[in-house]
Formats: C-alpha cells, structure tokens, sequence
C-alpha cells in the first residue's frame, strides 16, 4: 500500500492515514474485502510508531471502513466506499468553504472568487 506521511502539513500522522486509506476506497484502489497491511507492516513501511498505525485502524473501524476477518487481519468493508465517498466530498467542502471564507474576508468579491476559481480549476485540467 502506498501512503505518504507529512510531517509538516499540520495535519496528525493517524489522521493523514485515515484520509488517504478513506480517499483510495473512495478512488476504488483498495476494494472492498481488501486485506490492509498489518500494524507492524504498515509501521515499518512508514517508519512511524505502531501505536499511531494502530490508532488509525481503530479510527477506520470505528468509521465502518475496515472490518476485522478473524485469523487474516483488516478488509475493507462492504459498504465502505460509500462511507469513503460521502466523507471525502465532507473533507474536501469544509476545505472549500475555508478557501471562500479567507477570500471573502480578504475582500474578493464573488465575481473575483469565482474567476480565481474558474482560472484555477482550468489550469488543474491542462496538468492532467
């Protein structure tokens, strides 16, 4: 499983686990009975503290993403990439209603907001 661990971004290590172990069932990367790494696999790949690794699971388990199959390890649950969907779109709105709330309170109008946002979105499409 590929993840990337930022220390910088702000954002906890469990919590950074969570979001991009949500966004690749969302993505359809890990499908639903997928086996999930280990605690100590996952650990050692990411050079972090199992405890953290751990936490994460209990945090996707809790969130009905992962599922303990008894004597194998953490699958994806069925209804998981629902549940992912739903909660990247919450994610990605709340980030998005930050973004407008400095703009607004930077004094763009709605007009400008929505330029920047047009120009922006245009240029995310010529990177693809």
């Amino acid at each position: 499983m590929f993840l990337h661990i930022d220390a910088n971004n702000g954002l906890a290590v469990y919590d950074q686990i969570v979001r991009q172990i949500k966004f690749s069932v969302a993505d359809g990367v890990l499908a639903v009975g997928e086996l999930v790494p280990s605690v100590r696999e996952l650990a050692r790949e990411l050079t972090i503290n199992p405890n953290t690794v751990a936490r994460a699971y209990r945090q996707l388990q809790d969130d009905e993403v992962l599922e303990s199959m008894r004597g194998t390890g953490l699958i994806v649950s069925i209804g998981a990439r629902k549940i992912c969907l739903a909660a990247r779109k919450r994610l990605i709105r709340a980030r998005l209603q930050e973004v407008l709330l400095e703009a607004h309170h930077g004094g763009l109008d709605a007009e400008q907001i929505q330029t920047l946002f047009q120009t922006e979105l245009k240029s995310l499409k010529k990177k693809r």
